[in-house]
């Protein structure tokens, strides 16, 4: 039977250490190595309802995506919301392992699934992660669409790629859409690197309000896709990825966890 330092050890190899941002807590943050791993569960974010489906279906290692804990916690107790589900995880012997900005900024990872989702070639970083400027991998994605699509046409694309009835955008239908800037979740800080590198359109899960007014007069057309939208089926790869490096383990996504945002 594998163990979770042998699922870690697989992890770490597809999306390195490396590629980690600096503010960033990654890897194992709960568990015991030496553990026997027999289900493993990938989720976005661990929340009360992943965590008792965790609980009902024997899991050993959820692999998430946002990491829990977050920032260093002076203690664990059933007070708070975190402190809770910890416990709870505790208690029931499940480790918990969170790839985070390196499965965003991996090779194989989800800016990467995006801009395969989207169509774009010539794909490379937004900006490169650590200290290899030739590194292929770094944080965010920019590719091309060849050849260039109508504004319609490109918003058609997307709700196609995503099964979206609609979507929020700072809209420029006057222009052709060639360059696409790509970043998971909330993608306000490599907005200055778009511009820079003369994309015409980001397409991002969130950002905030005077990032969009930068977007709008700047000329570049965004898409925010929300950001669960931009990542959960991410997280669906990844389960594929674990299982087939493990074909003796039992690998899932989270079934229970869902957008907390809906649309009225």
């Amino acid at each position: 039977m594998k163990t979770i330092a042998e699922v870690c050890q697989f992890l770490d190899c597809l999306y390195p250490i490396a590629l980690a941002e600096s503010w960033d807590n990654t890897g194992l943050l709960v568990g015991d190595r030496t553990q026997t791993a027999r289900y493993v569960m990938t989720c976005l974010t661990i929340t009360p309802a992943s965590v008792q489906e965790a609980i009902d279906r024997g899991v050993n290692l959820i692999v998430s995506h946002h990491p829990l804990p977050f920032h260093p916690l002076a203690r664990i107790t059933t007070d708070s919301i975190a402190g809770k589900m910890l416990w709870q995880l505790i208690r029931a012997g499940i480790a918990v392992y969170s790839p985070h900005t390196r499965f965003d900024s991996g090779s194989s990872g989800i800016n990467e699934m995006l801009c395969e989702r989207l169509g774009l070639s010539e794909v490379c970083p937004l900006a490169l992660v650590g200290d290899n400027s030739s590194d292929s991998r770094g944080s965010g994605r920019m590719g091309r669409l060849a050849p260039p699509l109508s504004w319609p046409d490109w918003i058609g694309r997307i709700k196609s790629s995503f099964g979206a009835a609609a979507m929020r955008a700072v809209v420029s239908p006057a222009r052709k859409i060639e360059c696409v800037a790509v970043a998971c979740g909330s993608g306000g800080s490599l907005l200055a690197s778009a511009i820079q590198q003369g994309c015409d359109t980001f397409v991002t899960g969130e950002m905030n309000f005077h990032s969009c007014l930068e977007c709008q007069s700047s000329g570049v057309a965004l898409i925010l896709l929300g950001h669960y939208q931009s990542e959960r089926f991410g997280i669906e790869q990844l389960a594929a990825q674990i299982q087939s490096g493990f074909s003796d383990l039992a690998v899932w996504a989270s079934e229970r966890e869902s957008d907390p945002i809906s649309n009225w």
